[in-house]
């Protein structure tokens, strides 16, 4: 048996309304591996905002109690009546959590592909690697560099591949500079390596002046504070050094993404050698890839006709770019990943630690610099 995270929303909570949002330590048999499968003992894996919004649904953790033993704590916390609707698909179901992660692997199936990964320190998605031991295919193992920790293969995936992602797709949409938010995280220091070591213009908008001086340490040239008083004119003069077209908000709230256009359209008529009451004929996008604001998104069509705003995930832009083309990101992330792609972490826990309320009062938020990173067999032999 291995202890596996899991995350439940019932119906109804103890007032009547609402519901109740439960997360709990279970324990699970060992699974069967067939011929091509591995078991890997879980030793990293990270808690993006993903991970959170699957853990803690649309729970007010404000509200969060914690019972059950010190080895098997039981999380409750209030769903509000409001937030309800959105988790229509999900009441009732005890779901595993955890999108990636790293291991070792522990135990094969006899194949020869199976037999060659024992041993070996690998990296894998596909959920609930919340898990003390997962089984996965072996062709869906990517194997680490040698000497490469399980912390620093933790975050092989999402953020890599995410930041990866955002470049290809500027160049296939044909666009020439970025502009990101959100953007001193841990994804977005992946994102500004990756532009400056491809010649490409970023400009980055972070929300605290030591999130700039963080950035502008590592080479960053074009950051803008969107606390600042004149946020908006440094965002244009950005946009005007760039000629950036192409923004990804993880924020997905509020009216960073619609300033974000505001700008755009602004640089683009300072140059414009014409004047037209449609706006400029130069398409503007922003992607909407994530929802650390959850307030409705708020903008004024201030920013001509040329424009788009919707969603951007990474498993749907994987599944359209092919196979030959996710295996030379994927290279890539290999090749650079104690480089490039080195995540920070500011504390490993357990899975009891992670259900404690001083660490919940912390990665929950999701704030900047301070990432958490679960080790599901931390103390084990």
């Amino acid at each position: 048996m291995a202890l596996q995270l899991r995350s439940i929303i019932k119906p109804e909570g103890s007032n009547g309304t609402g519901g109740q949002l439960e997360v709990s330590l279970v324990d699970v048999p060992l699974p069967e591996l067939g011929a091509d499968d591995v078991l890997v003992r879980v030793e990293g894996s990270p808690m993006n905002p993903s991970d959170l919004g699957l853990l803690f649904g649309a729970a007010d953790m404000g509200t969060a109690k914690v019972t059950g033993t010190a080895d098997k704590p039981v999380v409750t916390a209030a769903v509000p009546e409001r937030a309800m609707p959105a988790m229509a698909g999900r009441l009732g179901q005890s779901m595993p959590v955890g999108n990636e992660g790293a291991g070792t692997v522990v135990r094969a199936g006899a194949s020869p592909a199976a037999q060659a990964l024992l041993g070996k320190m690998v990296a894998v998605i596909g959920g609930a690697m919340y898990s003390q031991y997962r089984a996965f295919p072996a062709d869906q193992c990517l194997v680490l560099p040698n000497g490469t920790t399980a912390a620093e293969g933790a975050s092989c995936f999402v953020n890599p591949l995410t930041s990866l992602g955002m470049v290809e797709t500027m160049r296939r949409e044909g666009h020439t500079a970025l502009v990101h938010t959100a953007a001193a995280s841990n994804l977005g220091q992946m994102l500004n390596k990756i532009c400056i070591k491809d010649g490409i213009d970023l400009v980055n908008i972070v929300r605290k002046p030591e999130q700039e001086a963080l950035l502008r340490s590592v080479g960053a040239k074009y950051v803008c504070d969107a606390t600042s008083p004149t946020f908006m004119e440094d965002l244009t003069q950005a946009i005007v050094a760039t000629g950036a077209t192409l923004g990804f908000d993880a924020t997905g709230g509020g009216k960073l993404g619609g300033q974000i256009l505001t700008a755009m359209e602004a640089a683009l008529n300072r140059t414009a050698k014409e004047y037209s009451r449609y706006g400029s004929t130069t398409h503007k996008q922003v992607y909407l890839y994530g929802g650390l604001d959850r307030s409705p998104t708020e903008f004024n069509r201030s920013f001509g006709m040329a424009w788009g705003m919707g969603g951007w995930l990474l498993f749907p832009f994987l599944g359209k770019i092919g196979a030959a083309d996710v295996a030379r990101l994927k290279k890539r992330v290999t090749d650079e990943l104690k480089t490039t792609f080195a995540s920070h972490y500011t504390r490993e826990v357990s899975l009891a630690e992670m259900l404690q309320l001083d660490a919940i009062s912390v990665y929950a938020k999701a704030a900047t610099g301070e990432k958490f990173l679960l080790n599901p067999n931390k103390g084990l032999a």
